[in-house]
Protein backbone atom coordinates (compact mmCIF):
# COMPACT_ATOMS: atom_id res chain seq x y z
CA UNK A 1 0.00 0.00 0.00
CA UNK A 2 1.16 3.56 -0.97
CA UNK A 3 1.13 5.54 1.80
CA UNK A 4 1.69 8.70 -0.35
CA UNK A 5 -1.52 10.84 -1.29
CA UNK A 6 -0.65 12.55 -4.10
CA UNK A 7 -3.10 16.16 -4.51
CA UNK A 8 -3.29 17.29 -8.10
CA UNK A 9 -5.95 18.99 -10.20
CA UNK A 10 -6.48 22.23 -10.66
CA UNK A 11 -4.06 23.68 -7.67
CA UNK A 12 -1.44 26.26 -8.15
CA UNK A 13 0.75 23.29 -5.91
CA UNK A 14 0.60 19.96 -6.88
CA UNK A 15 1.47 18.38 -3.23
CA UNK A 16 1.68 15.09 -1.89
CA UNK A 17 0.78 14.18 1.63
CA UNK A 18 2.68 11.81 3.80
CA UNK A 19 0.40 11.20 7.15
CA UNK A 20 3.05 9.10 7.94
CA UNK A 21 4.53 12.13 10.08
CA UNK A 22 1.30 13.67 11.31
CA UNK A 23 1.98 12.25 14.64
CA UNK A 24 4.48 14.65 15.49
CA UNK A 25 2.18 17.68 14.33
CA UNK A 26 1.12 19.99 16.30
CA UNK A 27 -1.99 20.42 14.38
CA UNK A 28 -3.20 16.97 15.27
CA UNK A 29 -6.47 16.45 16.77
CA UNK A 30 -7.03 13.67 19.64
CA UNK A 31 -10.25 11.67 18.02
CA UNK A 32 -11.13 10.32 20.58
CA UNK A 33 -12.38 12.97 22.29
CA UNK A 34 -12.87 15.44 19.49
CA UNK A 35 -16.87 14.99 18.76
CA UNK A 36 -17.68 14.58 22.01
CA UNK A 37 -16.27 17.19 23.91
CA UNK A 38 -16.55 20.60 22.70
CA UNK A 39 -13.49 22.52 21.12
CA UNK A 40 -12.05 26.23 20.52
CA UNK A 41 -10.88 26.75 17.12
CA UNK A 42 -7.43 28.37 17.16
CA UNK A 43 -6.76 30.86 14.74
CA UNK A 44 -3.47 29.40 13.36
CA UNK A 45 -2.37 33.49 12.08
CA UNK A 46 -3.09 34.45 15.76
CA UNK A 47 -1.13 31.81 17.09
CA UNK A 48 1.59 32.53 14.47
CA UNK A 49 2.08 35.97 15.69
CA UNK A 50 2.11 35.28 19.49
CA UNK A 51 4.99 32.66 18.58
CA UNK A 52 7.23 35.25 16.71
CA UNK A 53 6.61 37.48 19.50
CA UNK A 54 7.81 35.20 22.03
CA UNK A 55 10.36 34.58 19.74
CA UNK A 56 11.10 38.02 18.97
CA UNK A 57 10.85 39.03 23.11
CA UNK A 58 13.42 35.76 24.09
CA UNK A 59 16.22 36.91 21.36
CA UNK A 60 16.21 40.69 23.14
CA UNK A 61 16.61 39.03 26.28
CA UNK A 62 18.88 36.31 25.63
CA UNK A 63 20.53 37.02 22.30
CA UNK A 64 20.47 35.34 19.39
CA UNK A 65 20.38 31.62 19.06
CA UNK A 66 22.30 30.23 16.19
CA UNK A 67 21.23 28.32 14.69
CA UNK A 68 17.17 28.36 16.01
CA UNK A 69 16.65 25.59 18.05
CA UNK A 70 13.15 26.87 19.46
CA UNK A 71 11.21 24.41 17.10
CA UNK A 72 13.31 21.48 18.75
CA UNK A 73 13.33 21.91 22.13
CA UNK A 74 9.93 20.62 22.51
CA UNK A 75 10.13 17.92 25.14
CA UNK A 76 7.68 15.45 25.65
CA UNK A 77 6.25 14.28 28.68
CA UNK A 78 5.29 10.78 29.74
CA UNK A 79 1.87 10.82 29.34
CA UNK A 80 2.32 12.97 25.89
CA UNK A 81 4.11 9.95 24.85
CA UNK A 82 1.93 7.62 25.89
CA UNK A 83 -0.92 8.93 24.10
CA UNK A 84 0.96 9.21 20.50
CA UNK A 85 2.29 5.58 21.09
CA UNK A 86 -1.71 4.49 21.81
CA UNK A 87 -3.99 7.73 20.79
CA UNK A 88 -6.82 7.87 17.99
CA UNK A 89 -5.57 11.13 15.79
CA UNK A 90 -6.85 13.36 12.48
CA UNK A 91 -5.92 16.57 10.96
CA UNK A 92 -8.10 18.89 9.51
CA UNK A 93 -8.17 18.91 5.47
CA UNK A 94 -8.44 22.57 5.28
CA UNK A 95 -4.14 23.44 5.83
CA UNK A 96 -3.20 21.11 2.98
CA UNK A 97 -6.45 22.66 0.49
CA UNK A 98 -5.07 26.39 1.07
CA UNK A 99 -1.81 25.24 0.54
CA UNK A 100 -2.28 24.19 -2.61
CA UNK A 101 -3.82 27.12 -3.91
CA UNK A 102 -6.84 26.18 -5.99
CA UNK A 103 -8.37 27.28 -9.16
CA UNK A 104 -10.22 30.23 -8.99
CA UNK A 105 -12.68 27.77 -11.75
CA UNK A 106 -12.35 25.35 -9.49
CA UNK A 107 -15.48 24.25 -7.63
CA UNK A 108 -14.94 21.03 -5.95
CA UNK A 109 -12.53 18.26 -4.50
CA UNK A 110 -12.55 14.88 -5.82
CA UNK A 111 -10.91 12.32 -3.39
CA UNK A 112 -10.11 9.33 -5.34
CA UNK A 113 -10.53 5.79 -3.52
CA UNK A 114 -10.62 1.33 -4.25
CA UNK A 115 -13.80 1.74 -4.21
CA UNK A 116 -15.21 5.12 -6.47
CA UNK A 117 -15.11 8.81 -6.04
CA UNK A 118 -16.31 11.04 -3.14
CA UNK A 119 -16.75 14.63 -4.44
CA UNK A 120 -17.28 17.72 -1.90
CA UNK A 121 -17.43 21.27 -2.56
CA UNK A 122 -14.90 23.52 -1.81
CA UNK A 123 -16.32 25.01 1.26
CA UNK A 124 -17.40 21.57 2.70
CA UNK A 125 -13.52 20.23 1.94
CA UNK A 126 -12.60 22.47 4.20
CA UNK A 127 -14.09 21.13 7.17
CA UNK A 128 -12.75 17.17 6.62
CA UNK A 129 -10.81 15.63 9.09
CA UNK A 130 -8.01 13.13 8.12
CA UNK A 131 -7.79 10.17 10.57
CA UNK A 132 -4.24 8.64 10.04
CA UNK A 133 -4.21 6.88 13.26
CA UNK A 134 -5.97 4.54 15.27
CA UNK A 135 -4.57 3.11 18.45
CA UNK A 136 -1.38 4.59 18.33
CA UNK A 137 -1.10 2.56 14.74
CA UNK A 138 -1.03 4.17 11.12
CA UNK A 139 -4.15 2.78 9.10
CA UNK A 140 -1.83 0.10 7.19
CA UNK A 141 -5.33 -1.77 6.16
CA UNK A 142 -7.63 0.53 4.45
CA UNK A 143 -5.57 3.90 4.92
CA UNK A 144 -3.19 6.00 4.62
CA UNK A 145 -6.27 8.09 6.11
CA UNK A 146 -10.05 7.68 6.72
CA UNK A 147 -12.19 10.55 5.32
CA UNK A 148 -14.72 12.20 8.21
CA UNK A 149 -17.01 14.61 8.37
CA UNK A 150 -17.21 17.22 10.62
CA UNK A 151 -19.74 15.87 12.75
CA UNK A 152 -18.39 12.81 13.24
CA UNK A 153 -21.28 11.28 11.70
CA UNK A 154 -19.32 8.81 9.50
CA UNK A 155 -17.00 7.50 12.34
CA UNK A 156 -18.64 3.91 11.82
CA UNK A 157 -18.29 4.12 7.99
CA UNK A 158 -15.21 6.47 6.90
CA UNK A 159 -14.28 7.09 3.53
CA UNK A 160 -11.40 4.52 2.98
CA UNK A 161 -8.37 3.56 0.91
CA UNK A 162 -7.89 7.17 -0.46
CA UNK A 163 -5.09 7.09 -3.05
CA UNK A 164 -5.32 10.33 -4.64
CA UNK A 165 -7.43 13.99 -4.19
CA UNK A 166 -8.36 15.40 -7.47
CA UNK A 167 -9.21 19.48 -7.20
CA UNK A 168 -12.00 20.15 -10.33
Amino acid sequence: MEFIIPFKGKVTYKLTLDPTVWIFDDRKLDLRTFFTEEHVDKDELEEYKRGMGEHWSREIMEGATVPPTLNSEKKYKRQEKQDMLTGTFGMRFQPFLENAEPASSASKVVFETASGEHDFSIEDAKQLIFKFSQDGKPLRDDGPVHILLPDGSNTDQPITHVSAIRVE
